[in-house]
């Protein structure tokens, strides 16, 4: 059962698995150390509940990150994705870049946005050569506002004064 749910709030399922993929799965719940198969399975169901609703749902917003590995040729790819960020200023928060073995660099991507604008923006970036991999995960939970456009003006769009 689990901790953080009282137990009218969960639902019970029966299910049956091939023996090779139940053993596969009792694997992965000792070596993640985890409670129990229920644990697991939640979290892989939630996962593609996420993936699903961004594909049957385009408008939702969600936030995430975009991981790419690529190859960085002299800076090259490192400009092309950069500028492919440009174009995707709203839906890319942040990004975080590092060096890795033998001219290969990982960057991670924070955004947020409508699903088919971050879907577009990894289409683009695969597209860009020498990106190797690239995975988007997300999520429906938001980033709060970063800017209160509103709280930081006054009635008549001039700054809003402190009191002292």
């Amino acid at each position: 059962m689990t901790k953080d749910l009282p137990p009218a709030a969960l639902a019970r399922l029966s299910m049956s698995l091939p023996a090779e993929l139940s053993r596969q799965l009792d694997a992965m719940v000792e070596e993640r150390d985890l409670s129990s198969r229920s644990q697991l399975i939640a979290e892989l169901i939630r996962n593609e509940l996420a993936e699903h609703g961004a594909a049957e749902r385009p408008e939702d917003m969600l936030a995430g990150t975009i991981t790419l590995v690529y190859r960085a040729d002299m800076g090259r790819v490192r400009h092309q994705l950069a500028q492919t960020q440009t174009e995707y200023l709203k839906e890319v928060i942040s990004s975080q870049h590092v060096f890795l073995e033998d001219d290969q660099s990982l960057e991670v991507l924070l955004v947020q946005g409508p699903a088919r604008r971050l879907r577009a923006l990894c289409d683009a970036l695969r597209k860009v050569r020498g990106v190797q991999q690239l995975r988007l995960f997300t999520t429906t939970a938001l980033l709060p506002p970063l800017y209160d456009q509103d709280a930081a003006q006054g009635s008549h769009g001039q700054p809003h004064e402190e009191a002292a």
